[in-house]
């Protein structure tokens, strides 16, 4: 992209009708994968027309690897819910990864200088002009503050709005398509979710009240980095923090062999995720391996604070509820504990709470037994896909459900955290860990906690 293209992406320019024009290029961008898709899923329900969904799913897959923006972000999220999408599908997609190229420094010195004005490089002692890092929205170049610190600087990239307007459009299109094809499990308030989530992560300015607010979850947690925001640089589409230097999970996995570090780090990251869970109802939705990093001590460094999801108190105490009746077979406590989360009358049916209930003893197990164990012992991913094929199946037998918003992040997170957990071949009592965290559990003084965390970081109350 040249120079002038660049020029012509400056959303501060953008009246309503270069807005809506660029919204139409959007659609014309990613609307032959999409309508691809959906013509092809037509075919096979109308006209028994065979579906490659292998190769199809492929395409799809490439196409959007090659997109900047919102899509590729959903179908990332999407792909791990599952029965969403056809398997497939959600193959492909989970392979997808944040390795966008970078935009040139036209661009950058632009964005830099909309955002935080004319002498923006005054204010850092440096800048550098390549990006670090790149992403699906957007990329990372590292600076220095004048007081000495190391800088991370997030630039979002040109019409990330317009694209999110029109990307949401399409997956509104495909979910329905989809819904034609198979309709045992109802996605609508997952859509909603989605949504919800993709607007707030163009917000940076909310991100750094994310990373704020992390820091005060975390603040007891001494194996938990989390960087400092910078304000005063930051705006909707800026976020300066502090740089956090670590290693990937991968390269930290390989070059520690030793069992006690690697348990050590699981452990982390366990509390990373789960002590703000637990003590305040706030999730990280997204534990992609590209937003945290390890240190050599086996502390972990979070450094992506967009997809950030806060929860009714009350759906935090039904996750512990579902364990508690899983483990006494309290079919009254489940039936409780699905209600809360929001699926309604529908889990009050015997026959769909049974059904319900294979998933979460699928799901619940290494919390549920005294010992130590990896997190995939007894099982593997054909038992997995078994598990969940077996679920639908029998969900359709009785009518299907729709699953809850929250249910979405809360799935997602559980999954990515048990590929960690994986990677690094933690073998671990889940069951004390588990146990220790939710002890004493009282939903009235953690509503209390995230009322006066949510307030004292500047972020909303009121929850959706």
């Amino acid at each position: 992209m040249s120079e002038t293209d660049l020029d012509s992406d400056s959303e501060d320019l953008f009246d309503d009708d270069s807005r809506f024009s660029r919204r139409v290029k959007r659609y014309a961008q990613v609307g032959g994968q999409v309508g691809g898709l959906a013509a092809q899923l037509a075919g096979k329900r109308l006209f028994g027309r065979k579906l490659d969904a292998k190769k199809h799913s492929g395409e799809l897959r490439e196409a959007l690897g090659g997109l900047k923006g919102p899509l590729m972000k959903a179908a990332q999220i999407l792909a791990t819910i599952p029965e969403a999408l056809p398997e497939d599908y959600a193959r492909e997609l989970r392979e997808l990864q944040h390795n966008a190229p970078p935009m040139g420094w036209a661009f950058v010195r632009r964005r830099m200088r909309t955002e935080l004005g004319a002498g923006w490089e005054k204010k850092f002692a440096r800048f550098d002009k390549e990006a670090a890092a790149a992403a699906s929205l957007g990329q990372v170049h590292r600076g220095e503050s004048h007081d000495g610190r190391e800088l991370a600087v997030k630039l979002q990239y040109p019409d990330m709005a317009s694209n999110v307007e029109a990307d949401v459009e399409q997956l509104r299109w495909a979910f329905r398509v989809y819904r034609q094809y198979d309709s045992t499990i109802d996605t609508s308030d997952i859509y909603k979710e989605l949504v919800a989530r993709l607007h707030e992560e163009l917000d940076y300015e909310r991100e750094g009240r994310h990373i704020a607010l992390y820091r005060l979850m975390l603040a007891k947690e001494a194996q938990v980095q989390a960087p400092e925001p910078l304000m005063e640089l930051t705006s909707k589409r800026i976020l300066t923090m502090t740089w956090l230097d670590g290693r990937r999970l991968l390269d930290f996995a390989e070059a520690n062999p030793d069992q006690e570090v690697r348990n050590r780090a699981a452990l982390n990251m366990f509390r990373a995720w789960y002590v703000p869970l637990y003590y305040y109802g706030v999730i990280h939705g997204d534990p992609h391996l590209g937003n945290y990093t390890i240190n050599d001590d086996a502390s972990v460094n979070l450094l992506d604070f967009g997809c950030i999801r806060v929860f009714r108190p009350a759906f935090i105490k039904g996750v512990i509820d579902l364990y508690h009746a899983l483990r006494d077979e309290d079919d009254d406590l489940a039936v409780q504990a699905y209600t809360a989360w929001g699926f309604g009358e529908t889990a009050k049916r015997k026959e769909v709470l049974q059904v319900l209930n294979i998933w979460a003893r699928f799901i619940y197990r290494p919390l549920l037994e005294d010992r130590v164990q990896s997190i995939h012992e007894g099982s593997s991913g054909a038992e997995g896909a078994r598990t969940i094929s077996r679920v639908h199946r029998e969900l359709r037998k009785h009518g299907g459900v729709k699953p809850p918003r929250e249910f979405v992040l809360m799935d997602r997170a559980a999954v990515g955290l048990g590929s960690v957990f994986i990677h690094l071949q933690a073998e671990i009592n889940w069951h004390r860990v588990f146990n220790e965290l939710i002890e004493g559990f009282d939903v009235k003084q953690l509503e209390k906690r995230q009322k006066a965390a949510l307030k004292k970081v500047g972020l909303p109350e009121e929850i959706p």
